[in-house]
């Protein structure tokens, strides 16, 4: 299974789970696809963030500006290169997509102090400096969101399942 985020003609943002890229085209060929929300069968695919970082900082280069040299066979370990995870490998892919999905949710949760409804002053303290730098996550109106980008405050609208946030 892949999952893909996806845009309606009328601008509402969902994700949908495919058997594969073949399988999303040959569904939308067939005008199959449709927004949840309003219906509307304009859907095209839109960028999806593929990686959640939490804080954990790349991997310096060894020496003197160089990277360490890897032995012979070693795969890279650098960002984008792929993670083995054997104790994924021969699994079902959505039961591995839930996994990861739990995982990331985990490292969301226990990485970040909630700050509920005072999410936006409290995001604006932290960039202007007047409060510790730290990761936070907390409610947001969709307003208070675009005026939060707008001053140019990095945040990012993250679906929670319902009781996740507490």
């Amino acid at each position: 299974m892949i999952v893909f985020d996806l845009l309606c003609g009328e601008g509402h943002r969902f994700e949908g789970w495919f058997g594969s890229a073949a399988d999303f085209a040959a569904q939308k060929e067939r005008r199959q696809l449709a927004c949840p929300g309003c219906g509307n069968a304009q859907v095209e695919r839109v960028p999806s963030v593929s990686r959640v970082n939490l804080g954990a900082t790349e991997p310096k280069p060894a020496g003197r500006g160089r990277p360490a040299q890897e032995p012979a066979g070693t795969p890279s370990q650098g960002p984008g290169a792929p993670q083995r995870m054997p104790e994924m490998e021969g699994k079902d892919p959505f039961a591995i997509a839930q996994m990861l999905y739990s995982r990331m949710l985990d490292e969301l949760l226990t990485k970040t102090q909630d700050v509920g409804k005072d999410f936006p002053a409290e995001a604006r303290r932290i960039f202007y400096e007047e409060a510790p730098a730290r990761a936070i996550r907390g409610v947001a109106s969709a307003q208070e969101h675009d005026e939060l980008l707008d001053e140019g405050i990095p945040v990012a609208r993250l679906p929670l399942p319902p009781g996740q946030l507490n």
